[in-house]
């Protein structure tokens, strides 16, 4: 296979882990903020003491603290299905770019994930870091932090 399509695989590889990841966060978001939501539920009695009313309303707290992390996943999945995951010859929204021995893929801020034996990490179009490399392409150098780096692949 060439060096092409094995950058193609390893895009639709990088992605579909992202989405997985996001995806499985979303349902664990979902499922916490619907537990808590259902706590948040008095039942049908007449007399509530100050007690279950007490209990009710932390719950519904807590759902709503779970409320923004829903939306969050979700905009995370949406991005990540409407962006431009081909071949890249410079940084853009859907290249992965790897410097210092590091690997990013330029999408939506993650955690770091492992694919097909390496580390990513995904960043979003708004981290300063992408700010330094937007436009840049593979052996082009960038300064950071007051550190000079080379960009290693851009693809």
């Amino acid at each position: 296979m060439s060096a092409k399509k094995d950058r193609a695989a390893l895009k639709a590889a990088i992605r579909s882990r992202m989405l997985d990841l996001e995806e499985g966060e979303l349902a664990t978001a979902r499922a916490h903020y619907e537990r808590f939501l259902g706590e948040a539920r008095l039942d049908d009695r007449e007399g509530h003491d100050n007690s279950d009313i007490a209990e009710s309303r932390e719950s519904a707290d807590l759902a709503a603290a779970f409320d923004g992390p829903v939306h969050t996943h979700q905009a995370k999945i949406d991005a990540l299905e409407a962006l431009d995951f081909a071949l890249a010859d410079h940084v853009r929204p859907g290249a992965v770019v790897s410097f210092n021995k590091r690997h990013f893929v330029v999408a939506v801020a993650t955690s770091a994930f492992d694919c097909e034996g390496r580390s990513y990490m995904g960043i979003s179009t708004q981290s300063p870091i992408f700010a330094a490399i937007d436009g840049l392409a593979e052996g082009d150098s960038f300064t950071f932090n007051g550190r000079k780096t080379r960009l290693d692949e851009v693809f």
